[in-house]
């Protein structure tokens, strides 16, 4: 049961995630790197910020984990945590140009396997006398691979949308539609996006001896969203001096509406990274489930993202045999997040 009510956390957390590029819709009268700043503010510095002090016992302050044994871990998770800032930009770019659909789906199951992966593989580099690599079942590779072939089903639905539409459709469904540009960005964003889970690893061990198991990952998570914010604002702040949109963020009669929904829009995002670190606080119980869980969150993301393009009409006007492949992707997916479970 315990392992259920785990697995429901994460999806919940998982589905506002993948809701979380609906409010920036609602953002009027900025440039993308204003509202992606903006966003990035809540979403990577408040929420984790506030998500982090529930990690923290009385009497106690997220400060008293800077200490000398810590230091090389808090280094090397601020480090992967920008790696996966540059994730997060070129993820951004991969919806501009294959849609929150197929962007989220190519970006993040390329996420989900080489995140799961790459995990243990760092930390046994430089701690080989843990073991790490025994994390990586065979169980939990199988769920990877059914993971990724999932993924690939998806990404042939794209191939046949893009075959499919004309021109015009295609620009209907998302403005500025280029597969080949799109796929190879969104690789990219997988590839680097990978490394939060790398940071979350090398963080495991900054956490209070008696924080609860749903929090001990907070602390963590902070780490890496703060070096993820840091390669973002940087990119975000020259692109406004590049394109001289500063002036965006006085738009008096724009302000409070766009502040509210980069708020919203933040928190949603953060909900993932909040789910999963409840959801692994009842996961402990199953080793596999807990290597599998950045696994299970990102095959969950692809799924409520793709039901977001459905519903937003990013897939209108394909046939249906492009849907039932589509469908067939998620199907995929979600059986997915059990097979390391029924496997072990």
């Amino acid at each position: 049961m315990e392992i259920l009510i785990g697995l429901l956390i994460i999806a919940v957390g998982s589905f506002c995630q993948s809701s979380s590029y609906v409010p920036i819709n609602k953002v009027r009268g900025w440039s993308w790197e204003s509202f992606w700043l903006t966003q990035g503010v809540f979403a990577w510095i408040i929420f984790p910020l506030l998500g982090a002090l529930l990690a923290v016992p009385e009497g106690a302050s997220l400060c008293d984990l800077v200490t000398s044994e810590n230091t090389f871990n808090i280094i090397m998770t601020v480090i992967f945590g920008a790696l996966w800032g540059v994730g997060g930009l070129t993820f951004g770019l991969s919806m501009r140009y294959l849609g929150v659909a197929l962007g989220q789906s190519i970006s993040l199951g390329t996420c989900a396997g080489l995140g799961t992966i790459l995990g243990p593989v760092m930390l046994n580099v430089f701690y080989p006398e843990a073991s790490h690599l025994d994390k990586l079942t065979a169980s939990v590779l199988w769920g990877v691979a059914i993971t990724l072939v999932g993924i690939s089903i998806i990404g042939v639905a794209g191939a046949m949308k893009a075959r499919s539409l004309s021109e015009e459709e295609k620009q209907a469904a998302v403005k500025e539609f280029n597969f080949p540009k799109g796929i190879a960005i969104a690789l990219l964003a997988g590839l680097m996006s990978g490394c939060f889970n790398v940071g979350l690893e090398f963080g495991s061990t900054l956490h209070f001896e008696n924080t609860e198991p749903m929090y001990s990952s907070l602390p963590a998570t902070l780490l890496v969203t703060i070096g993820g914010f840091l390669t973002n604002a940087s990119y975000c702040l020259w692109q406004n001096a590049r394109n001289h949109t500063f002036g965006d963020y006085c738009k008096r009669d724009l302000l409070l509406n766009n502040i509210l929904f980069c708020a919203l829009a933040g928190g949603l995002w953060y909900s993932q990274f909040f789910g999963l670190s409840l959801g692994k606080g009842f996961l402990v119980g199953s080793p596999t489930l807990m290597t599998f869980s950045f696994c299970i969150l990102m095959a969950l993301n692809v799924s409520f993202s793709n039901l977001w393009g459905i519903i937003l009409k990013e897939w209108k006007g394909c046939s249906r045999s492009t849907i039932a492949v589509l469908v067939l992707g998620i199907v995929v997916l979600i059986i997915s997040t059990f097979i390391p479970e029924l496997l072990k």
